[in-house]
């Protein structure tokens, strides 16, 4: 199928944390067959932060932040047999999301891919204006990041056909074991942006366990984080980008997985952080959230926390021998039941279904009219 997919960006990380999970999923589908094409705007110093050139497995449309070049790009969706507008893209959302299926063919099937449902869902239940309540009666599918049961019920309730998450996984062939870098050496790393509803609990989780364990070096990684006080052992690098993200997983004893509020509140919302950090081997601390046993057995595969103090007694607990063991046993899990060739196959199933009901909807009626 050709598939037009309205994005933040496939070729920036910066300030995109749906990166690894865009390009981890359109990469299986284009081994699958799919040709895909990939519309992002020059917006938020991304194309000045890009982590990759344009890959073999997608064409990237790189448009002005414009509404002229917008409405260029909204044009093309006619050619697609799929239409994607993803949450998030930053630049004239509503306008893409009307523009996209008013511009789709009728059995083009259309989709809305939310990458931040419990904020998306929180919007449209304070808005009754919302693009999306306008929109939902043409969309065929809402697919979402995360959210299980609960995001499921909401869209649903919203007049959604059907929702399904297709969570973030792990590609092995870009995020793997590696050497230790020194540039990352710490007793516990955390990597994520400076954002209003992530800040109080990294403080919580992570700036506190800091200043519990003063011994101990901690590393903070992400944007944003340079105009905040931190303590004398915690270390910040600023942005990460992609190509370093395994070795900043493989070099520190543990890393701190840090749910944002609206995701920690909703659950089953693993962030990307979690599969990349499984795959390099990494002993792997999280807060805790419902759904977690769906991806890693608490214990054994992860260490789970329930605050800054819990996150401090782990990391003082954590010897080498036993990170090593957790590491391996996560990486085992994630590359046997949660890849993006998994995830694939999970939406090439989906399309491959959608696909078949448009037939029916457009061909059954034809079929009536001609038998009458």
């Amino acid at each position: 199928m050709r598939i037009a997919f309205y994005g933040s960006s496939l070729l920036s990380s910066y300030w995109n944390g749906a990166a690894t999970y865009y390009r981890g999923l359109l990469a299986d589908l284009a081994r699958r067959g799919h040709r895909i094409t990939f519309y992002e705007p020059d917006a938020f110093d991304r194309q000045q932060h890009r982590d990759i050139e344009t890959p073999p497995y997608a064409e990237v449309r790189v448009y002005p932040a414009t509404e002229d070049a917008m409405r260029a790009v909204v044009a093309e969706a006619a050619a697609a047999d799929v239409v994607v507008k993803a949450s998030g893209v930053g630049v004239f959302d509503d306008d893409l999301l009307a523009g996209v299926i008013a511009a789709s063919r009728p059995e083009a099937i259309r989709i809305f891919w939310d990458v931040d449902a419990p904020a998306t869902l929180a919007e449209m239940r304070a808005d009754a204006g919302h693009a999306l309540h306008r929109a939902m009666p043409a969309l065929d599918l809402v697919l979402t990041y995360g959210g299980g049961p609960p995001v499921v019920a909401a869209y649903e309730g919203f007049g959604a056909r059907a929702c399904i998450p297709v969570y973030n996984a792990l590609d092995p062939q870009t995020h793997h074991p590696v050497p230790p870098d020194p540039r990352f050496s710490a007793d516990l790393a955390f990597l994520g942006n400076r954002l209003p509803d992530r800040e109080a609990r990294v403080e919580q989780f992570f700036l506190v366990a800091a200043a519990r364990l003063p011994e101990r070096r901690f590393l903070i990684g992400g944007s944003g984080w340079e105009g905040r006080g931190l303590p004398a052992n915690v270390t910040h690098v600023g942005h990460v980008y992609t190509r370093d993200h395994n070795a900043f997983n493989a070099s520190p004893r543990a890393v701190l997985n840090i749910a944002r509020d609206s995701m920690a509140t909703v659950g089953f919302s693993p962030a990307t952080r979690v599969f990349e950090a499984a795959g390099a081997g990494a002993c792997l601390i999280t807060d805790a959230w419902e759904g977690l046993e769906f991806f890693l057995k608490e214990g054994e595969e992860v260490l789970v926390a329930r605050d800054g103090r819990d996150v401090a007694e782990h990391v003082a607990a954590l010897t080498p021998e036993r990170a090593r063991a957790i590491g391996a046993a996560a990486r085992a899990r994630i590359a046997a039941e949660h890849t993006y060739a998994r995830r694939g196959a999970e939406v090439d199933a989906i399309l491959a279904r959608a696909a078949a009901e448009k037939i029916a909807e457009t061909v059954g009626p034809v079929l009536t009219r001609s038998v009458v």
